[in-house]
């Protein structure tokens, strides 16, 4: 909902909001984010997913690329348990996410900075697209209780990180 949300609130004048949703499911997640990156090619990926009994928003810096045992909807692991065979084990983020959790914390929000997305299929995909995008991606995870739960709380939150992210992207000086 809060992707829609996202969509239909846009980002400003000069950016797309392209929405696609993952299954959990290890092969899809792979597939779709390597066809994004081949046919999209966007300048900038946000991936969002909901983070269990959390009441905050938690923003992602690395992706792992090994650890992955437990099984998706179809029952599946990868076999080698890594995203990308040969690959490097972490990938960080181009978005330095410390420093827009920071900026956000000082304005009194619900947001935090995290270096482990959990070894599933979050963690799984925002290695790939950080892997395939040239690690301009970020996840962020959403919070499944509490008042930034609801969409309309959430909608706006997430349009403002996601400005400061791409303002960041243009100037890294800027939030370093």
């Amino acid at each position: 909902k809060a992707a829609q949300g996202l969509k239909s609130a846009g980002l400003g004048n000069r950016t797309d909001v392209y929405i696609k949703e993952v299954p959990v499911s290890y092969v899809k997640t792979r597939q779709i984010i390597e066809e994004l990156w081949r046919t999209v090619n966007p300048k900038f990926a946000v991936h969002l997913g909901v983070a269990r009994g959390s009441s905050v928003v938690i923003l992602e810096q690395t992706g792992k690329n090994s650890g992955y045992r437990d099984r998706d909807v179809c029952g599946f692991c990868p076999e080698s348990h890594c995203c990308v065979e040969g690959g490097p084990e972490k990938l960080d983020s181009v978005i330095n996410m410390r420093a827009v959790s920071r900026l956000f914390k000082q304005s009194g929000m619900d947001v935090i900075y995290s270096r482990d997305a959990g070894r599933y299929l979050c963690d799984f995909a925002y290695y790939l697209s950080l892997y395939h995008g040239q690690r301009k991606a970020v996840f962020i995870h959403v919070p499944s209780s509490g008042s930034l739960a609801s969409a309309d709380r959430l909608v706006p939150l997430l349009q403002t990180l996601i400005q400061t992210m791409l303002h960041q992207l243009e100037d890294p000086s800027e939030t370093a």
